[in-house]
């Protein structure tokens, strides 16, 4: 049982439960004043549990670097435009 703790999947989906509750607090209004930063919040976050389940549950930690590079560079791409669509439309 304390290997299976010990697993770099184990601490990442702890890490991912974290994320999670994290965002639900941004969303309740815990941490900042403004709307409009806690959403940005929430979509960062967001990413960041993207990049993970990306890399670590897809298995694209391992990859060939370009193939890594081009996830990646998706994931912020996406985050980037997201965040800044909502900020504009605010």
């Amino acid at each position: 049982m304390k290997a299976l703790l010990l697993t770099r999947t184990t601490l990442i989906w702890f890490l991912l439960v974290g994320a999670t509750l994290v965002s639900w607090e941004l969303g309740h209004g815990v941490g900042l004043d403004s709307a409009a930063a806690a959403g940005a919040a929430i979509l960062l976050v967001t990413f960041v549990k993207v990049r993970f389940v990306v890399l670590d549950f897809m298995e694209l930690r391992g990859a060939p670097n370009w193939m890594r590079a081009i996830a990646e560079g998706w994931i912020v791409l996406c985050c980037a435009l997201l965040i800044g669509l909502f900020l504009v439309a605010r």
